[in-house]
């Protein structure tokens, strides 16, 4: 796990000494993914510069250093991530003439390269990943991304520059680089909370999408191109789940209970493969518990785990870990966190995440990070189980729900739901505070029985805004490649389009930035065994209902967890992982967020608008609750703390940042 950075000056105008400045400045951004090592590497010729920040966790001798060439001296890497299946492809190599100096994977990862090409090595690497690797023949650059989208990478225009890196940070050490807010992508994040690949919040900026690459000629490129036309998968998850359905796995469930343990056993022991300490995280749910029991089935010792408790009782599943860990004999750390002690992340958290991110999860996420950190420099995590097999309530409950209210046709269902929200919800909660709740459901029922296709059913579900055009100013709607029709597989029941899109949508651009930036922000590395992609392939081919069943999900797994652990032990109404933000905004942070949310700063930054954002406000500090009023204004507020951190001119253009701006040639010469 690392970090890296680096550019191609297209123009070769930047002096070498300057562009190694540049570069150890980039790096510097970062240090925190990775403060064992920095080093920077340049093809002075080619205008190409790479630098890297090293988090040594296998083979932590100077063989694994980066960037790292190749022996045939044709490939230069900066890689991020871990390729878990390395030892089999050494061995692979090795059969073929290979010879290593070290036993780190970027080796291996270089050595495949050398045998058999760029293009053809990406599909074979299992593992979480994000690298940039210089063609020094071909004088070429491939950038590419793990299948679903554990580890960052973002590549964009800086003048002349194409520029990438592990976080955006890292942009803004470039001389050229200006940083003008995308509205597009902030209408994108409104409706997300978070934004979605290919686009970055800054004009001229992409992320990599998962599971795809991107390989550039420097002297084809024309500065401003647009790099989302270039990106192309190799691993495409339609085609997964249509090929799995078209070949279903119709044998018993014995048999298939045996065969994903050892599947998932395989996946967890390949990712305890580390020369640092490890550990898990332990919440006591079923996703964490099952990961852990395997952790202990395949080690010798006890694993150490880490859980955090608060003082909520509504928040708090300590007292479930500590039991389920004393079950497993595992060796347990438990760290109760009071409400200041969460509160008090808050104003860090546009340092953390240096894109707008409004998940509130990602509070709790970072402070058992932080725990964990001084005993262990990797953890293995039960993320992506709800995505794998159905642990959401939204993939059970809102289907059953869905199929009470879509029966009449759909003129008849719209006339309906306007007639609900034509209602004076705000009066009817004034009159009738004790049955908010109810108000509440009337109005999310109305909002879906209008709704006729999936997508934008998904979207409502997991999102704030119903559209941008309700709170944002100017910009226009894209359609990204998570939200597009045409990516859904073809012949699933709304149950399975939901979860489909949560692993397509959901995890990559939500819950692996969460887990990906908190758990870097203290040089911690989070790996994911339920994320393994032959898992995933694995499951697509199961019947329905090995996910959900009798009116819950994850059926598979809780049969699995079973086995290994008492069922009163954590067979209970799923928690989550969340924060008190509706008293938090109403209390603790309301002078905070008034100031952010103010007339006078909405109206001169010229984002928003500023009537929703003070009808929004004084809804929530009035309790009324027709709407998740607390969540729209989250995602409101970060952005708002983001634009303050990192866009302190509040720039409207590029013109208007690059007015703003040091002169670049200057600014490169102080570096």
């Amino acid at each position: 796990m690392c970090g890296i950075a680096g550019f191609i000056d297209l123009k070769r105008r930047m002096d070498p000494d300057v562009r190694v400045r540049t570069a150890e400045a980039m790096h510097e951004a970062i240090a925190h993914r990775g403060p064992d090592d920095a080093a920077v590497w340049l093809d002075a010729d080619a205008g190409v510069t790479l630098a890297h920040r090293r988090l040594a966790i296998i083979d932590l001798s100077p063989e694994g250093r980066q960037p790292m060439v190749s022996q045939s001296g044709r490939y230069v890497i900066v890689f991020n991530g871990e390729v878990y299946n390395f030892p089999d492809l050494r061995k692979r190599l090795e059969a073929q003439g290979a010879t290593f100096r070290g036993r780190s994977d970027t080796e291996v990862m270089l050595a495949a390269f050398d045998a058999w090409g760029v293009d053809a090595s990406i599909p074979l690497f299992n593992g979480m990943f994000a690298f940039a690797v210089w063609d020094r023949e071909t004088r070429r650059m491939t950038f590419a991304r793990d299948r679903f989208g554990k580890k960052p990478l973002y590549v964009g225009w800086a003048g002349d520059a194409l520029i990438f890196a592990s976080e955006l940070k890292a942009f803004h050490r470039h001389p050229a680089f200006v940083g003008a807010v995308d509205r597009s992508a902030l209408r994108n994040y409104t409706l997300m909370c978070c934004v979605s690949a290919p686009y970055a919040i800054y004009e001229g900026v992409y992320q990599l999408l998962p599971a795809s690459s991107l390989t550039v000629d420097p002297s084809a490129l024309a500065p401003g191109e647009d790099l989302a036309a270039g990106m192309t998968r190799y691993w495409v998850q339609k085609d997964v789940v249509e090929a799995a359905r078209a070949a279903p796995d119709r044998r018993g469930v014995e048999a298939v209970l045996e065969d994903f343990e050892q599947q998932l056993l395989d996946a967890v022991s390949e990712r305890m493969i580390s020369d640092v300490p490890i550990g898990a995280f332990l919440s006591g749910g079923v996703d964490s518990s099952l990961i852990v029991a395997m952790m202990q089935k395949a080690s010798d010792n006890p694993v150490r785990t880490f859980c955090i408790g608060f003082d909520e009782p509504q928040f708090n599943e300590a007292e479930h870990a500590k039991a389920i860990a004393d079950h497993l004999k595992t060796d347990h750390t438990e760290l109760t966190i009071s409400s200041r002690e969460a509160l008090d992340v808050v104003p860090s958290l546009p340092d953390l995440y240096d894109e707008p991110f409004a998940d509130p999860s990602q509070i709790p996420t970072y402070l058992v990070c932080k725990i964990a950190r001084p005993e262990a420099t990797v953890v293995l995590t039960g993320d992506g189980g709800d995505e794998l097999l159905g642990g959401y309530p939204r993939h059970y409950d809102v289907p059953n729900a869905l199929q009470k209210l879509t029966w009449p046709p759909l003129a008849v269902r719209r006339a309906a739901a306007s007639m609900v929200r034509a209602l004076p919800f705000g009066r009817l909660h004034r009159m009738a505070p004790n049955n908010q709740r109810l108000l509440r459901r009337m109005r999310r029922a109305a909002d879906m029985m209008a709704m006729d296709d999936p997508q934008t059913l998904y979207q409502y579900i997991v999102g704030n805004w119903r559209t941008a055009d309700d709170i944002v100013l100017g910009g226009e709607d894209r359609t990204v490649p998570a939200l597009d029709p045409a990516q859904m597989p073809t012949g699933l029941s709304l149950s399975e389009a939901i979860i489909y899109n949560d692993a397509f949508v959901y995890r990559p651009d939500d819950l692996m930035v969460k887990i990906d930036r908190a758990g870097m922000a203290v040089s911690l590395e989070a790996r994911a065994p339920l994320m393994d992609y032959k898992l995933y392939e694995f499951c697509a081919r199961l019947p329905f209902e090995y996910s959900v069943r009798d009116g819950g999900g994850k059926w598979l797994l809780k049969e699995l967890l079973s086995r290994h652990v008492p069922r009163p032990l954590w067979d209970r109404p799923k928690m989550g992982f969340s924060v008190p933000l509706n008293e938090w905004l109403r209390a603790d942070l309301k002078e905070w967020a008034g100031d952010l949310l103010s007339d006078e700063t909405i109206r001169r930054q010229g984002y928003w608008r500023p009537e929703v954002v003070a009808q929004a406000w004084s809804d929530h500090q009035d309790g009324v609750y027709t709407k998740p009023t607390a969540g729209h204004l989250w995602g409101v507020l970060m952005f708002q703390a983001w634009l303050e951190r990192w866009a302190p001119q509040n720039a409207r253009s590029k013109a208007d940042a690059a007015e703003r701006r040091p002169d670049a040639v200057t600014y490169a010469a102080a570096v």
